[in-house]
C-alpha cells in the first residue's frame, strides 16, 4: 500500500505537466488560397493557363471547320464519285468527326495537366512559407481557414506569410 500512494502521486502528477503541456501548443490557421491568390506568381501562371486554353480551342475551332469543309466538299462531290471511293471518304470524315469528337476530352485533360504543372511550384512556395511561419512563431499546428467555423483573428498566420513572402 505504501508503495501505490508514491506510485498514483507520480501518475497524477505526469497527467498534469502533460495537460499543461499540451495547452501550450499553438494553434493557427491560413486561407491558402486567399495566400495563392496573392502571389504573383499565380496570377502570371493563370494568364499562362489561358493564353494555353485559348490556344488549344483555337486549334480545336481550325479542325471542325477543316472537317466542315470537307464535309462540303464531299456533299458537293459526291455524286460524281465512284461507290468504292464514296466509301473510303466516308469512312475518313467519320474517323475525323469522331476525332473531333474527343478533342473537348483531350483539351480538359491538357488543361489539368498544365495548371497541375504551373501550380505545383507556386503552392510549395506558399506551403514552406506557412511553414517556416509557423516554426519561427511557435505554433504547432496551422489549420486551414475554410474548415474553421469560429477562429480568433489573433491566431490567422496570414498577415506573417505574407510579409514572409513580401506580398502587400
Amino acid at each position: 500500500m505504501k508503495k501505490v500512494l508514491p506510485i498514483l502521486l507520480a501518475a497524477v502528477g505526469l497527467v498534469m505537466i502533460s495537460n499543461g503541456v499540451q495547452a501550450q501548443a499553438k494553434i493557427g490557421y491560413v486561407s491558402f488560397n486567399e495566400l495563392v491568390g496573392l502571389m504573383p506568381e499565380a496570377k502570371k501562371a493563370d494568364s499562362t493557363l489561358n493564353q494555353f486554353r485559348e490556344a488549344l480551342i483555337a486549334s480545336a475551332q481550325d479542325k471542325e471547320n477543316a472537317l466542315n469543309e470537307a464535309i462540303q466538299k464531299f456533299n458537293k462531290d459526291s455524286a460524281t464519285m465512284a461507290p468504292a471511293v464514296k466509301d473510303v471518304k466516308r469512312k475518313d470524315l467519320q474517323a475525323k468527326l469522331q476525332e473531333l469528337q474527343g478533342e473537348e476530352q483531350r483539351i480538359q485533360q491538357e488543361l489539368q495537366r498544365k495548371q497541375e504543372e504551373l501550380s505545383g511550384p507556386i503552392q510549395k512556395k506558399a506551403m514552406d512559407a506557412v511553414s517556416a511561419v509557423a516554426k519561427e512563431s511557435g505554433y504547432a499546428y496551422v489549420l486551414p481557414k475554410e474548415y474553421l467555423i469560429v477562429s480568433p483573428p489573433a491566431d490567422d498566420i496570414l498577415p506573417l506569410v505574407k510579409k514572409k513572402l513580401g506580398l502587400k
